[in-house]
């Protein structure tokens, strides 16, 4: 945790200080002589762990370094000094650590100059911290780092190209041994790196790092090089402590005090329970199909003609969304089938259950993930059947390997939640779990166990009874999201099944239930009135806060003045900063639950939810017939809404669609069956009814 806010950094700045370094002037240019190359591993050469399924992904991004152009210019500002900062907290909200600009001259091609590309964006990518040595999953990720690094590189090079040919210029992606360009050669004109001792040096940067190069015709405000002459320790106390909000010096040193299979969130500390703190009738789950899932709906035409037109362009309405569809659409085929390879014996000795879990958590953070839970595979998380083609769905692995991933706090302090950045922030979630869980699946077939990652772009296992299980959150009055202790609702989810033999997790209890109860002010903020501000109920054998995703999902898929919709997550009071601060907060929300409702109001009081304009990155564009142009219909500008409340409830009108109300399994995205509305109005009526009947034999906890 850091000790200070970066409330008031812009996000374009970097977390680490790059503006407190020395530079040289402007007509003092580097000597780029003998530059150096980017680190390999420090641990050794390259082994045959993990890496061997990250190159299957590399080889899949390169593919998509070059691409189709925008017909035309999006509207965008004529500011080189703008249009850098955007495309560098471009890269930031990928992940990347470091970024700068620099103008591109023909010796730092590698053959011939692409005409009209006459900058380049570089940007630098931190190696995953490691396994210490003999702890669980030293043997498939020690050495693989330089892999692994260079597979988010090229994923992120190809993203940024693609946003920015999506702006109507040209651009072209480059990463290690997949490049145009003299790699090592930008990164020094960009600021980024300089040469010492004859190796690639980057300041603040504790471990290694890989290159990415996006070159283009897109003119930006460019960077000056590092002063070679600069003292390797920064000087400047408040740099060290991190004052403005940048990481500390010992920010790195923190991180490896803790073993990597435990995570950087003390969820450790977090009480498990034998069961969730919602209750789960087994007995009463029915499976469901696919087709019943309300996006599925939408496509299908089950929710009116403007609901299945808006939904295949809802999510990609942003050209920086735009820029994750190839990746995003690509990846499903690698997400693997139910059949193993033949065991290769690089796993190493698996047989106590404890530590083959604790090396598959290793593994997840080491690639990106930001909390891991393991839990049975029930056969009431599957799905039914399919929604191509109707076929039915067997439950077929006994274990499932559960990752959430952070939307971003920074930039959802500067959205309102439903604006044009919205999806963008779901989009990054789903391709970067995507690529975490289709990694891993496959590592867990070639250790000789059957595998398979379920993504958003395709699942056969609904995600949120996972999550609840795995014990990485909670049911929230959010109804439909699993809220975690240390970043609320704030993620994304991904899924992998497989027959690997492991320990399983325990549900959590952290208070949510009190402290929900208590707090309405996702209900009060949600743009379309879909979160209860009820009791809740039972559905489907789930006691729940059961929101109205008909409302919900129509809202996301068809409001004009966004893309998509996380605005109950902006709104959570538990989504926090992630300082010492507010950490002190977590825990005094967990430890005295009696104080839930101040909590929220004081969560009101200091304008939490409302827009942060420091943090606002990116433009307002809306992609219509493969040209980005002004949003048609303006944009979502939302703040807090504190005497909106008490008239939303009383207006209030739920419905909700158990099985007996969704399309019957078997039934495929070709055949319309039209949303029963008033059949689910009736049902949300009986649902509480329902709750305290199945409660009344209970004691509960």
């Amino acid at each position: 945790m850091r000790m200070h806010s970066h409330r008031n950094r812009p996000y374009h700045l970097s977390a680490y200080a790059l503006e407190h370094l020395p530079r040289l002037r402007e007509e003092d240019r580097p000597v780029l002589g003998d530059t150096g190359k980017m680190p390999c591993d420090a641990t050794g050469p390259e082994v045959d762990g993990v890496a061997h399924a990250t190159r299957e992904y590399t080889a899949l991004f390169r593919e998509h370094l070059r691409g189709r152009v925008a017909p035309a210019l999006a509207p965008i500002p004529d500011d080189k000094e703008a249009r850098a900062q955007n495309l560098k907290a471009s890269s930031y909200f990928l992940d990347a650590c470091m970024a700068g600009i620099c103008a591109l001259d023909a010796d730092d091609w590698c053959g011939d100059p692409v005409p009209d590309h006459t900058h380049a964006l570089v940007f630098l990518v931190e190696f995953g911290r490691e396994p210490r040595l003999g702890d669980p999953g030293e043997s498939w990720i020690r050495g693989c780092n330089a892999s692994r690094t260079d597979m988010r590189a090229t994923e992120v090079a190809v993203v940024l190209a693609g946003y920015v040919r999506g702006l109507g210029f040209d651009a072209m992606g480059h990463a290690p041994e997949a490049s145009a360009v003299h790699l090592e050669r930008l990164a020094i004109k960009a600021g980024l790196a300089l040469v010492r001792d004859g190796a690639l040096e980057v300041p603040y940067l504790k471990r290694g790092f890989r290159i990415g190069v996006v070159t283009t015709s897109y003119a930006m405000a460019t960077d000056l090089a590092l002063d070679p002459t600069y003292p390797r320790t920064v000087g400047n106390a408040a740099v060290r402590m991190g004052l403005d909000g940048t990481l500390p010096e010992w920010w790195s040193d923190e991180q490896d005090k803790r073993p990597l299979h435990l995570g950087r969130y003390p969820m450790e500390k977090i009480k498990r329970v034998a069961e969730p703190t919602t209750l789960v009738l087994r007995e009463r789950i029915q499976r469901v199909p696919k087709r019943g899932d309300f996006f599925k709906r939408a496509e299908a035409g089950d929710m009116g003609a403007k609901a299945q037109e808006e939904k295949d362009r809802f999510a990609m309405k942003h050209p920086y969304a735009l820029g994750m569809a190839p990746l995003i659409r690509h990846m499903v085929p690698l997400q693997g089938t139910r059949e193993p390879l033949a065991p290769t014996g690089i796993g190493g000795d698996l047989s106590n259950l404890q530590r083959a879990a604790d090396a598959i958590k290793a593994l997840g953070y080491f690639l990106g993930a930001d909390f891991v839970g393991i839990c049975e595979a029930e056969p009431w998380m599957y799905y039914s059947h399919d929604e191509v083609e109707g076929k039915p769905i067997e439950a077929y692995h006994r274990y499932a390997v559960c990752m959430l991933l952070d939307q971003g706090y920074e930039t959802m302090e500067g959205a309102s939640g439903d604006d044009w950045i919205s999806a963008s922030q779901s989009m990054r979630a789903y391709m970067r779990g995507a690529e975490i869980a289709g990694v891993m699946a496959a590592h867990c077939r070639r250790l000789g166990y059957s595998a398979r990652s379920h993504s958003n772009a395709h699942s056969e296992v609904i995600h949120n009874p996972v999550i609840l299980m795995s014990g990485l959150g909670e049911v929230s009055r959010i109804g439909e999201t699993i809220l975690n202790p240390f970043i609320g609702p704030r993620s994304k989810s991904v899924v992998f099944t497989t027959d690997l033999p492991m320990a399983i997790d325990l549900p959590i209890d952290f208070g949510l239930q009190n402290f929900c109860a208590g707090c309405r002010k996702c209900a009060r903020e949600c743009p379309c009135n879909a979160i209860p501000y009820g009791p809740k109920v039972l559905f489907n054998g789930y006691e729940i806060w059961k929101a109205d995703v008909e409302k919900c999902t129509k809202y996301r898929v068809t409001q004009q003045k966004g893309s998509a919709c996380g605005r109950c997550m902006k709104m959570c009071p538990w989504n926090r900063e992630d300082t010492v601060e507010a950490e002190r907060m977590t825990w005094l929300s967990i430890e005295h639950p009696e104080l839930a409702t101040s909590i929220a109001e004081l969560d009101d009081h200091v304008g939490n939810g409302a827009r942060n304009p420091i943090k606002k990155w990116w433009f307002d564009l809306e992609v219509v017939g493969g040209i980005a142009i002004h949003p048609v219909s303006g944009t979502n500008q939302r703040d807090l809404s504190l005497d909106r409340g008490e008239k939303l409830a009383k207006a209030q009108k739920l419905a909700m669609f158990p099985p007996e109300l969704q399309p019957a399994g078997g039934t495929t995205l070709a055949q319309v069956v039209p949303v029963d509305r008033e059949a689910g109005l009736a049902r949300y009526l009986r649902a509480g009814e329902e709750l305290e009947e199945a409660l009344t034999p209970l004691v509960r906890p």
